[in-house]
Order: structure tokens, then sequence, then C-alpha cells
């Protein structure tokens, strides 16, 4: 499951570098076809990244709230939820060790 959550989020991933490199061919074009000036450019591009920041955020956001929603259909417990266990049973270990003298 984890496996298919990483492929799904590589290839999202991935999809949005494509964009990010079809954006830049395509100020170049605007450039060359349009007579669109290098400061136009770059400000497209940046506004082009900026979209493609947020969204890869989102897109990160949203795989690791349904890899945490999988993990809880699935009893996975989280590590402070462990960690927390671990230290109960350090301490009742403790009290029964301390009983038993």
């Amino acid at each position: 499951m984890f496996e298919l959550m990483e492929k799904m989020m590589l290839t999202g991933m991935g999809a949005l570098c494509l964009t990010q490199k079809k954006a830049e061919e395509m100020v170049n074009e605007m450039k060359e076809r349009f007579n669109v000036s290098e400061e136009e450019g770059k400000a497209f591009l940046d506004k082009m990244r900026k979209n493609f920041d947020e969204t890869q955020k989102k897109l990160e956001d949203m795989a690791q709230a349904e890899v945490q929603r999988a993990c809880e259909r699935v009893g996975v417990v989280t590590m402070d939820e462990f960690e927390k266990l671990q230290k109960k049973v350090q301490l009742l270990e403790k009290h029964l060790k301390e009983l038993q003298k």
C-alpha cells in the first residue's frame, strides 16, 4: 500500500516537473512569436514557478493526509503512540521489579 502511495506521489511530482519544463519552453516560444521582452518572460516564468510550488505543496499535503488515513484504516500506530506505549511498558516493568523485591 505504501509503495502505491509513493508511486502516485512521484508520478504527480514528475508531471509537475514536466509542466515546469513546458512552461520554460512556452516562454521561449512566446519570446520568438510574440516579441515578448526578457522581463515579461521572466515574470511569466516566475508566476508559473510559484504556481508549481503551491501545487506541489498541495499534492504533498494531500498525499500525506491520504497515507495517514490509510494507516488509521489498517490500524498502524503513530510514532508518538508507540513511544507513549513504550514508556508505559517501561514504567510497568519498573513497578513489577519493585514488587518482586
